[in-house]
């Protein structure tokens, strides 16, 4: 899935492609955001993304299910 942040005073967003459930990104975002730890998120190659919470401007997380390549797909 899908997953974007955006980071306080930084015009680009961090965009990454993870293996994790919407459950696992969501209860992460509320952990980093309900302290002062840092958002950890994994990608699918295996590579970290660390945030510091208090930079957080928001999460989106994508839809979870198998990506639609090529033409005709609905």
């Amino acid at each position: 899935m899908e997953i974007r942040i955006g980071v306080q005073n930084v015009a680009r967003e961090i965009v990454l492609e993870s293996s994790q459930s919407a459950e696992d990104v969501r209860s992460a975002v509320d952990a980093a955001v309900s302290g002062s730890a840092p958002l950890e998120l994994e990608d699918e190659r295996g590579r970290r993304v660390v945030v510091p919470a208090g930079v957080l401007g928001y999460v989106e997380i994508g839809a979870e299910g198998p990506r639609r390549v090529g033409f005709g797909t609905s």
